[in-house]
C-alpha cells in the first residue's frame, strides 16, 4: 500500500458540492413553505365559506320559523276602514305579529319587522300589548349584508285553488298572505341564496272578497 492512500479515501466535500447541496435544500424548503401556505389558505377559505353558508342557513331558518308562525292578531287599526291590520307587506319591508323564542326575547306576541335597508336585511321586534306595540327592545339586527338586489313578494290563490301572480305589495292587510317570497342577489357572486318561499301556517288560502259599498238613498239621483 502506497503512503497517503488512506487520506485520499477520507476526502471531504468540495465547496461547490456544499453550495449545490444548500441550494437544493433551499429550493425544497421554499416548495414546502409554498405548499404549506397554499394548504393553509385553502383551509381558511373553506372555513370562511362554511361559516358563510351556515349563517345563510341560520337566517333562512329564522325567517321560516317566524313568518311561518305569524298570527292573525291586530297590530294596528286602519283609521279609514276600521279593519284590523295583521300584515303589512311591501317590496322592501314586511311587518307581522308572531311569538318570539324565549332565548331571543321575552315571550308573548311581538310585532316583527323585516326591512331591506341599503345593502342589508334588518330584523326588529317589539312586544305587542293591548295598548299597541311597545318601543323596540334593541337596535335592528342585521341578518344579511352585501346585498346587490332583493325584494319581498306575495301570492294568493283564487277560489279554485289556482295561484295568482306574485305581487310587490300585499293588498289585504286584514289577512295573512298564503305565500311569501324573498329573492336575494349578493354583490359577491360566490354567495348563493336559494329562492326562499315562506308559508304562514294560519293564513287563509283565499283572500277575502272586496266589500261592496251599498249606496244610500241620498246618493241616488233621479
Amino acid at each position: 500500500m502506497k503512503a497517503g492512500s488512506g487520506r485520499r479515501g477520507h476526502r471531504g466535500f468540495t465547496l461547490l458540492e456544499v453550495v449545490v447541496a444548500m441550494s437544493l435544500m433551499a429550493v425544497m424548503l421554499a416548495l414546502s413553505l409554498g405548499t404549506l401556505r397554499g394548504a393553509t389558505g385553502a383551509t381558511a377559505r373553506a372555513e370562511a365559506t362554511a361559516q358563510r353558508d351556515e349563517r345563510l342557513r341560520a337566517v333562512q331558518g329564522l325567517l321560516r320559523r317566524q313568518v311561518g308562525a305569524a298570527l292573525p292578531m291586530a297590530m294596528a287599526i286602519d283609521p279609514q276602514s276600521g279593519e284590523a291590520q295583521v300584515w303589512r307587506g311591501e317590496a322592501r319591508e314586511l311587518e307581522f305579529v308572531a311569538a318570539m323564542p324565549g332565548y331571543l326575547s321575552r315571550g308573548g306576541p311581538h310585532v316583527q319587522t323585516l326591512e331591506l335597508v341599503g345593502d342589508r336585511l334588518q330584523f326588529q321586534h317589539a312586544m305587542l300589548t293591548p295598548d299597541g306595540p311597545l318601543d323596540p327592545e334593541r337596535e335592528p339586527t342585521v341578518l344579511l349584508d352585501g346585498i346587490e338586489e332583493a325584494a319581498f313578494s306575495y301570492r294568493s290563490f283564487d277560489d279554485t285553488g289556482r295561484p295568482g301572480p306574485w305581487q310587490d305589495e300585499w293588498p289585504h292587510p286584514s289577512t295573512l298572505p298564503p305565500v311569501v317570497r324573498l329573492k336575494v342577489r349578493f354583490k359577491d357572486e360566490a354567495r348563493r341564496w336559494p329562492e326562499l318561499v315562506l308559508t304562514p301556517k294560519l293564513a287563509s288560502p283565499v283572500p277575502p272578497a272586496p266589500v261592496e259599498v251599498l249606496a244610500t238613498p241620498g246618493d241616488i239621483t233621479r
